[in-house]
């Protein structure tokens, strides 16, 4: 099982737009040096919905490549059609990704029993570990536990990031689906909680910019340690609200660009952070010390 904090990777682009691979290596080995757990490539925060399919699995390559085994990689693989997700998990697992990570399928709204038929259906398709991913805000589609607890009985659906920012789920999850099964959460601000009621870490916004010290949080909370984990986690959470005064990944990627980490390229329809925003996140990533 992977625990601890995955980030969810951004992937640099120049102002043109062009993905910049360069980047993408240096800001891999910077999570590695800096103790991040795991890499997901090519979710939400890697802008996959402006990624064409040529570029999406080039970025999952690059990513694999650059990290070279020292950390695990996910790459993400979902989609609205139960087709592009087989597919896209199908390249996922030929270029030597890790595990696989798929959101519940966004727009066509399906039911609890069409979201097990098309998690079923890319499972027995495709021989990888993979990990759910619940995104209600973003998806207009909730995946109940009780649906989520049905998927853990098949072999290689392994984990789920749970991004509701509802702590009550994690014990609800950890019952029906069993201590072997990853929870992950996917609510920066809520993370630390959600470890110390029973998760297995955090798939990441915030260790774009601060990679040590949500390691350093996630394991102590992991093992228990409320102290030592509040402590860690008071000193970013500014960062955990400020980072979604815009649509994600619209400040964390203006954030690292003012750290001087990637160019300040993103595609539209995303923009980047609008001037009466830029404050916040600014006061948020100085009181992180970033600035």
């Amino acid at each position: 099982m992977i625990q601890g904090s995955l980030v969810a990777l951004v992937t640099p682009m120049a102002v043109n737009g062009d993905v910049d691979f360069d980047c993408l290596r240096r800001l891999v080995d910077w999570h590695v040096q800096q103790g991040t757990d795991g890499i997901v490539s090519v979710g939400t925060t890697g802008e996959s919905s402006t990624l064409n399919e040529q570029e999406h699995c080039e970025v999952i390559r690059r990513t694999i490549e650059f990290v070279a085994g020292r950390v695990p990689v996910i790459a993400g693989t979902g989609a609205n059609s139960t087709a592009e997700a087989i597919h896209l998990t199908r390249r996922a697992k030929e270029l030597g990704a890790d595990a696989c990570l798929l959101v519940t399928p966004y727009y066509n709204k399906p039911t609890q029993e069409g979201l097990y038929l098309h998690y079923r259906a890319v499972a027995e398709a495709v021989e990888i570990p993979q990990i759910l991913y619940n995104v209600p805000g973003r998806t207009a589609c909730d995946m109940k536990p009780e649906t989520v607890g049905r998927l853990a009985e098949l072999q290689n659906i392994i984990g789920i990031k749970e991004a509701t920012g509802d702590l009550s789920r994690v014990a609800v999850l950890r019952g029906l689906c069993g201590d072997s099964f990853a929870l992950y959460s996917g609510d920066d601000a809520t993370a630390l909680e959600f470890i110390l009621r029973g998760g297995n870490g955090v798939i990441s916004v915030t260790a774009n910019l601060v990679p040590s010290p949500m390691h350093r949080m996630c394991m102590a909370a992991i093992g228990g340690d409320r102290g030592v984990a509040q402590d860690i986690d008071n000193g970013i959470a500014p960062l955990h609200l400020k980072l979604f005064v815009e649509s994600n990944p619209i400040p964390v990627k203006w954030a690292l660009a003012e750290m001087g980490m990637i160019p300040p390229g993103i595609r539209l329809p995303l923009t980047p952070l609008s001037e009466p925003a830029r404050p916040a996140v600014r006061d948020a990533m100085a009181q992180a010390g970033l600035l």
